[in-house]
């Protein structure tokens, strides 16, 4: 058996019920408010009975403290402890998950005979593979960075059940509110209202001059209200005459917020708006989105014409390494090959660019070079006479 709790219990339990932050939720098919016991905890360590007073000590000065007055309120059915129990899937879902595993077994298989078949598919795939894991991993490290915003996690659902130990645990254990006091400003507006509604039924007993008064306000009220109701139509006329006569070109809104769900000095600004939707504004939009497509088709060609430059200097690259490499193993001393390299170098140095020689100049290279070829070897079989 427990007894009534005292009064300072109450003032406590008051305290705490509307201090501590709870949550709303249903059980046992109520809707039911509660807490969590650490946070219960530590507002009660806030509380004015925390501190010491003059000749008296603090009721709370450690969390055990606070732990054992809020099980004396739990024992006076303050409140009282539950139980979260997680929602699981209905079977529905279960069954769907079944026949979809049966399903990508059945397409794993059919993979596997696939690749046995095919090697060359495999290697393909196990690239392609590794190239979205490291997408996937470069993804989550501009995740990880301070400046991007998180992903919003998924919250389980849960449900409440009554516990079968009653006790109260300081951590993150649930405990239901029972004592629901009333506030004092829901007390003062229901005591407001109530007065309000006697002062209208003792109407004809008002004084003459309250009466007169209390009509004019009502009428003003009730012309105001009309004249804002005859506002919302004229304005709506004024657009429909005005969109008829200029064929749907002018649209043109008087008061566009008057009917919107802003404030009261919001409704009445701007005074009104005007758009205009014929053939040049249609043309402005055309010129716009091609000006875009311009830009885009510019800088795609830029990107374009970048990489053949690339490409032609790493050709040049190539072909001077190769050049240089001929020249220090071959060290040509003819007229013929000097000729040659000077082409072959005007040739790399522009990509495209070549000269034009006559038949004539390319008769005289070439008996140029015959006779050069017949002086060494005369030169090549004289010294062998000699020799014999």
């Amino acid at each position: 058996e427990v007894g009534e709790p005292f009064k300072e219990e109450k003032a406590v339990a008051k305290y705490l019920r509307f201090n501590c932050p709870t949550k709303s939720t249903n059980m046992m098919g109520h809707r039911v408010d509660y807490f969590i016991a650490s946070k219960a905890v530590d507002c009660l360590l806030d509380s004015k009975w925390a501190r010491a007073k003059k000749g008296e000590e603090a009721l709370f000065t450690t969390r055990e403290s606070v732990v054992d007055y809020c099980n004396r309120l739990l024992k006076k059915q303050f409140f009282h402890r539950a139980l979260k129990v997680m929602k699981m899937k209905p079977d529905k879902d279960t069954k769907k998950e079944k026949e979809k595993g049966k399903a990508e077994s059945g397409k794993e298989e059919e993979k596997k005979i696939k690749k046995e078949s095919g090697k060359d598919e495999k290697t393909k795939k196990e690239k392609e593979k590794e190239k979205k894991k490291d997408g996937e991993k470069e993804e989550c490290k501009k995740d990880e960075t301070p400046g991007t915003p998180k992903k919003k996690e998924t919250k389980r659902k849960f449900k409440l059940e009554p516990h079968e130990d009653q006790v109260f645990l300081d951590g993150n254990e649930v405990y239901v509110w029972i004592y629901d006091p009333v506030h004092f400003k829901t007390f003062a507006m229901g005591l407001v209202l109530v007065i309000a509604v006697i002062a209208a039924t003792l109407f004809p007993l008002w004084p003459a001059e309250m009466r007169v008064g209390v009509y004019y306000l009502s009428v003003g009220a009730g012309c105001f209200v009309a004249s804002i109701l005859l506002l919302a139509v004229a304005r709506c006329i004024l657009f429909l005459i005005i969109w008829l006569i200029t064929g749907g070109r002018h649209h043109f809104w008087f008061l566009p917020n008057l009917t919107a769900d802003v404030g009261f000095i919001d409704s009445f600004r701007p005074l009104y708006t005007h758009e205009y939707k014929g053939p040049k504004a249609d043309s402005k939009k055309e010129e716009k989105s091609e000006s875009k497509k311009q830009q885009k088709y510019d800088s795609e060609e830029k990107s374009d014409s970048e990489k053949k430059e690339e490409e032609d200097g790493k050709t040049e690259g190539t072909r001077n390494s190769g050049t240089e490499g001929s020249g220090g193993e071959r060290h040509s001393d003819t007229d013929s090959d000097r000729r040659e390299d000077d082409r072959s170098q005007h040739s790399s140095g522009n990509g495209n660019d070549f000269e034009m020689i006559t038949k004539e100049e390319l008769e005289q290279q070439t008996d140029e070079g015959d006779c050069e070829e017949e002086e060494e070897d005369d030169t090549e079989s004289r010294p062998s006479h000699g020799k014999s």
